[in-house]
């Protein structure tokens, strides 16, 4: 399994976020959220879970859920050879995200920076958390622990307790 090595140090900037592809769209997430970055493992599937549940893997004796974003926010995948698994440290879970590639990290400045967006949508949107006005074109900041619902969070406590 190949890694990035990823530095967490925070720049004069202000916070930093690494970006990354699902479908034809760019995301990112905070930077002190990831633990590491690793290409797609061996997963066991779980039977009776979402479909975007994709099941559990071993990360160095931990157990770690592995949840597809693209299939969670219903974002058509684009299956490459630099699809990758982003772990995320969610407090008191660790959870694997899929993503389409990993791009950059990314310091942006205050003035490109905007809030939250106002959308009408009979989804919660909750999950988009601020916009990044990188030259012409926008990435969606995201807050994963947010984009989980509660039958998620029972799926990933169950699945802690099989460590």
């Amino acid at each position: 399994m190949s890694q990035i090595a990823i530095d967490k140090t925070k720049n004069s900037k202000g916070e930093r976020f690494l970006s990354f592809s699902l479908g034809t769209e760019e995301y990112a997430i905070p930077l002190l959220t990831v633990k590491e970055v690793i290409a797609m493992p061996e997963i066991t599937p779980l039977p009776h879970t979402p479909s975007h549940f994709l099941g559990i893997m071993n990360l160095r004796g931990q157990v770690i859920s592995i949840v597809d974003l693209r299939i969670k926010l219903a974002i058509k995948p684009s299956n490459s050879v630099e699809t990758a698994v982003i772990i995320c440290d969610l407090g008191t879970l660790n959870l694997g995200v899929v993503v389409d590639s990993v791009n950059s990290v990314l310091s942006p400045k205050d003035n490109e920076l905007s809030g939250k967006p106002a959308i009408q949508s009979t989804k919660n949107m909750d999950y988009v958390t601020g916009v990044y006005r990188k030259d012409k074109k926008l990435i969606l900041f995201l807050d994963v622990a947010t984009s989980l619902d509660v039958k998620d969070y029972q799926i990933l406590e169950q699945n802690k307790k099989v460590a």
